[in-house]
């Protein structure tokens, strides 16, 4: 029987020892290598890179064969070895289309290359942002569990201490319901709490592949320079990204334009005729005549114009949401950064205060246990209110050191 019950702590070795402590720096670095989105940008990236080496190269030459002259009426018809023309035609022909639209095909290629390079940047951080946020979330997810527990302990012994209160008299029943009230929410508490780190753990996996990741050291400070992040708005991910457009979209126009010049093209072909005639060598060189430019060339070019015109407004739309989100942003961090130290060095404190006069207030005999109850009560709600005001204010912290920074940072 004593092996039996021992089955449960065995169990929870192997959990344990396949736990990956992992630090704020180590998550965001294997997010970013890791995460399948990441590598699956990096593969687009590399594929750009592929085709760059055939941007601007010369089409496919064509071979052709034919049999040429050959007579199907007359009288040698379908007698070719009798008649002089039929003959036997080998050729072969390549297109050369003009040199600006080969240079334009490279820029394309080029600019896909800086595209997909930008996707994957812009990839890169958000899920940095996302592995910081959900670091940590299971970081002070943790703290307040720990904090719910000797919490919950304290508040379970004074509310206990009651019922002897009600048994002398010295209270009332009814009011040994608030504390028993408060146990139940700090109770729920606690269960959303272990929820969250069950949440915040599968994120971190989801994001690195660690299996069963664990904090490691101590949580990051985030210094906030806002003139040092509003310079850094025109070197973002995202701004790289509709510039890598913008690149896209001018080598497009520059194709559109090349339209309006001619291609050209060579041929060579060998013909074959009956041993009497001889054989003969041909060659020649061809040009494409653009002159219907209003309804083809000129339109391709307005297309292209205007889409570039179309990234120019995304490009200024992605601008301004990024220095208001910047502002917002800000502004947020300040209220929740000032609501934490309020909690921290007011309204913790004044709970502290609260439980010290509580009980020597009892202790003089002007007080009962449902005070201290009550006391205690708040204690508890304003240390976790503290916590949760210190983990808003830290996660506004990465999420604004991470998005606003410039790719090099």
């Amino acid at each position: 029987m004593p092996w039996i019950l021992s089955l449960p702590l065995f169990a929870a070795i192997p959990a344990a020892a396949s736990a990956t402590p992992m630090t704020f720096q180590e998550a965001l670095r294997q997010a970013a290598a890791e995460a399948p989105t990441v590598r699956a940008k990096e593969h687009g990236t590399d594929a750009a890179r592929s085709a760059r080496g055939g941007a601007g190269s010369l089409p496919d030459p064509v071979l052709g064969v034919s049999i040429e002259s050959y007579p199907i009426s007359g009288p040698l018809a379908f007698e070719p070895q009798h008649d002089d023309f039929t003959m036997v035609r080998i050729g072969a022909s390549q297109d050369i289309p003009n040199l600006a639209k080969r240079h334009a095909q490279q820029a394309r290629a080029d600019s896909d290359i800086e595209a997909a390079k930008a996707a994957t940047a812009l990839e890169a951080r958000s899920v940095e942002i996302d592995a910081a946020l959900a670091w940590i979330n299971l970081a002070y997810a943790e703290r307040k569990l720990d904090l719910l527990a000797d919490l919950l302990s304290n508040l379970e012994r004074v509310v206990g201490t009651t019922r002897g209160a009600v048994a002398s008299g010295s209270a009332r029943p009814a009011q040994t319901l608030a504390g028993q009230q408060a146990i139940v929410g700090l109770q729920d508490r606690r269960s959303e709490l272990v929820a969250s780190v069950v949440r915040a753990k599968v994120m971190l996996t989801r994001l690195t592949g660690t299996p069963s990741p664990e904090i490691d050291g101590s949580v990051p400070e985030f210094t906030i320079d806002a003139e040092m992040l509003h310079e850094a708005l025109g070197d973002t991910p995202a701004l790289r990204l509709v510039n890598a457009q913008s690149g896209q979209a001018d080598a497009d126009l520059r194709l559109a334009d090349a339209g309006r010049r001619s291609d050209f093209g060579v041929n060579l072909a060998y013909q074959r005729r009956d041993p009497r005639f001889g054989d003969y060598v041909s060659a020649g060189v061809s040009v494409s005549l653009p002159f219907f430019t209003r309804g083809r060339q000129n339109a391709q070019i307005a297309e292209a114009q205007n889409n570039a015109a179309q990234i120019a407004a995304q490009r200024e739309a992605v601008e301004r949401e990024l220095a208001g989100g910047l502002e917002a942003d800000l502004a947020d961090h300040r209220m929740h950064h000032e609501q934490w130290m309020r909690a921290q060095d007011t309204l913790l404190p004044l709970a502290e205060q609260r439980v010290k006069l509580e009980t020597a207030s009892y202790a003089a005999g002007r007080a009962s246990l449902v005070d201290i109850a009550d006391a205690y009560t708040a204690l508890a709600d304003a240390r976790l209110t503290v916590l949760d005001r210190e983990a808003l204010a830290v996660s506004d912290g990465a999420r604004i050191s991470l998005t606003y920074r410039s790719v090099g940072q």
